[in-house]
C-alpha cells in the first residue's frame, strides 16, 4: 500500500509575497476599473447634456415647422445636429423619408404617453446618439449627434487604464517581494540562529536587534527580544546544569572512594580484629547515609523547583519545636535553646509541612555542624507587632561567616574555607533557600553580633492567626 504523497507547503516568504502581490494587484485593478467606470459615466453625461442643449435649441428654431427633417448635419462631428419632427400618427408623416429611425416609442412621446428617452442609431455610416423629447402638441423632436468621438475617448481611456493596470501587476509583485523580504528578515535571522544553535548546541548565539528606542518595537522585534530572553534563560540553565554535574561529580568522588576503601577492608574481615571490623562497618554506614542524603538533595535541587504538593494551614512554631527536638537527638553534644512566645505560636501559614520542617532541620544541622562541642544554638520565634509577620532566627556561636563568603552561602556545593574539614556536601543551605523561595519565605544570612552565624526567616505577612 503506497502512502499518498504529502504536498509540501510553499515557504512563508513566498506565500507572503504572493499574498501581498495579489492584494496590491487587486487594488490596482479595482482602481483602474473604477476609474474607467467614472470616465465612461462622465463622458456620456456630458454628451447627454450637450444633446439636451441641442434639442432645446432645435425646438426653439423649428417650433412653427411641420413634421419632417429639420436639419441633416449628422455627418459632421460638431453642431448643427440633425433634427426631425415626428407626429403622433403616421397619417401626418411628410412625403419624404425620415433621417432618423421612427418607432412606436417616438410616437408615444409625441402623444405625451411616454417620457423623453435616449437611444442609439447609425446615420450615413456614423454612430449617433438620439434624444427624443416632446415638441409642441402632437409632435416629438428627435435630435442626434455623432457619438464616435465619445466611443473613441472610451476606448482610449480603456487602453490607458489597461496599460496602467498591467504595469501595476509586476510593480505589485516587486512590492510583495520587498515586503516579504524586509518584513520577514528578523524571522529569517531567528530561524538561522535557531538552526545554528541546533547544529552547534551553543546557546550563546543571539539575534541582532535593530537600533531604536525601547518601547517602540514592532511585533517581529518583540519576538526577537523574547527569543533572546529565552536563549538567556536556556544558556543559564545549561550552565547551571553543567555546574551541577561538575560539582556533583567532584563531591561524590571523595565519599565513593571512601566507600570503596571500607568495602575492600571488610572483604578481608577475617584478618581484622572485632574492634577494626566495628569501626569499618560504622564508617561504611555513615558514608552510605551521607551519599544517600547527597543524592536525594541532588535530585531535589536538579528539579530547580519544589514538587507540587497540597498546601496546608500549619503552625510553623509547632514544626520548629519538632525540628529542634530531632536536632537534640541527632546532635547530643550541642545545646539547643528554643524561645517562642504565645503570639508566635498563634501564627498560621500555608505550607507543605514536610518541606517546611526540612527547611528548619537544614538550618539547625548547619548551626550544629559549626558549633564547638558543648556549644549552644539559639532559636527564637517572634511575631512582629508592626506587620504581624513571624520571624524565626537560628544562631550559633561558631566561627561565623566570612564577609567574602556571605554572598555565596546559599550556592550549591559552596564550602567556606572553615567548613572544608567538616562533614557535609554544601547542599543543605541551597535546599533551604529553594524551599524558602517556594513558600514565599524570606531567608537571609548574617554575621551575628559577638561572633557566630545568624540565619533569619520571615514568613509571609498574609498568614492568619489560630483561634
Amino acid at each position: 500500500m503506497t502512502r499518498p504523497r504529502r504536498h509540501r507547503r510553499p515557504p512563508l516568504r513566498r506565500r507572503l509575497a504572493l499574498t501581498a502581490c495579489a492584494a496590491v494587484a487587486g487594488v490596482a485593478l479595482a482602481v483602474c476599473a473604477g476609474a474607467y467606470a467614472v470616465t465612461v459615466y462622465t463622458l456620456n453625461r456630458q454628451f447627454d447634456l450637450q444633446l439636451t442643449q441641442a434639442a432645446t435649441l432645435a425646438i426653439q428654431q423649428h417650433q412653427e415647422n411641420g413634421p419632417g427633417v429639420q436639419a441633416g448635419e449628422c455627418r459632421f462631428l460638431a453642431a448643427p445636429a440633425c433634427a426631425q419632427l415626428v407626429p403622433e400618427s403616421a397619417a401626418g408623416d411628410p412625403r419624404g423619408s425620415y433621417l432618423l429611425p421612427v418607432t412606436g416609442a417616438v410616437r408615444q412621446v409625441a402623444s405625451r404617453d411616454r417620457a423623453p428617452f435616449y437611444s442609439t442609431a447609425s446615420v450615413t455610416g456614423h454612430p449617433v446618439r438620439v434624444l427624443t423629447t416632446p415638441a409642441r402638441r402632437g409632435l416629438a423632436m428627435q435630435v442626434a449627434l455623432r457619438s464616435d468621438g465619445v466611443q473613441r475617448a472610451e476606448r482610449q481611456a480603456a487602453g490607458l487604464l489597461a496599460v496602467i493596470g498591467g504595469a501595476g501587476v509586476p510593480v505589485a509583485a516587486l512590492l510583495g517581494y520587498w515586503v516579504s523580504r524586509s518584513g520577514l528578515a528578523p524571522v529569517a535571522r531567528l530561524t538561522s540562529t535557531a538552526e545554528r544553535i541546533t547544529a552547534t548546541r551553543d546557546a550563546g548565539h543571539r539575534i541582532d536587534l535593530p537600533a531604536g528606542p525601547r518601547g517602540r518595537e514592532d511585533e517581529i522585534t518583540r519576538l526577537a527580544v523574547s527569543f533572546n530572553t529565552m536563549l538567556d534563560a536556556l544558556e543559564e540553565s545549561l550552565a547551571a546544569q553543567r555546574r551541577l554535574v561538575a560539582d556533583a561529580s567532584h563531591e561524590l568522588r571523595t565519599p565513593l572512594t571512601a566507600l570503596r576503601a571500607n568495602a575492600e577492608i571488610l572483604l578481608r574481615a577475617e584478618q581484622l580484629t572485632p574492634r577494626q571490623r566495628e569501626r569499618a562497618t560504622g564508617a561504611l554506614s555513615r558514608q552510605l547515609r551521607e551519599v544517600t542524603t547527597m543524592i536525594n538533595d541532588l535530585i531535589d535541587l536538579a528539579r530547580d523547583e519544589e514538587p507540587q504538593q497540597a498546601l496546608e494551614l500549619v503552625q510553623p512554631t509547632a514544626l520548629l519545636e519538632h525540628a529542634v527536638a530531632a536536632a537534640r537527638d541527632h546532635w547530643p553534644h550541642i545545646e539547643f535553646v528554643l524561645e517562642a512566645g504565645p503570639p508566635a505560636a498563634s501564627v498560621l501559614a500555608a505550607a507543605v509541612p514536610s518541606r517546611l520542617a526540612r527547611l528548619f532541620s537544614n538550618l539547625l544541622d548547619n548551626a550544629a555542624k559549626f558549633s564547638p562541642a558543648g556549644g549552644r544554638v539559639e532559636v527564637t520565634a517572634l511575631r512582629s507587632p508592626a506587620d504581624g509577620r513571624l520571624e524565626i532566627t537560628v544562631r550559633d556561636h561558631g566561627p561565623g561567616i566570612d564577609p567574602a563568603d556571605l554572598p555565596h552561602v546559599f550556592d550549591r556545593f559552596y564550602r567556606a574555607r572553615t567548613a572544608r574539614a567538616l562533614p557535609g556536601s554544601g547542599l543543605g543551605l541551597a535546599m533551604a533557600r529553594q524551599i524558602a523561595h517556594t513558600h514565599r519565605v524570606e531567608l537571609t544570612a548574617h554575621q551575628a553580633p559577638g561572633g557566630g552565624a545568624l540565619f533569619r526567616l520571615r514568613l509571609p505577612a498574609d498568614a492568619g492567626s489560630a483561634r
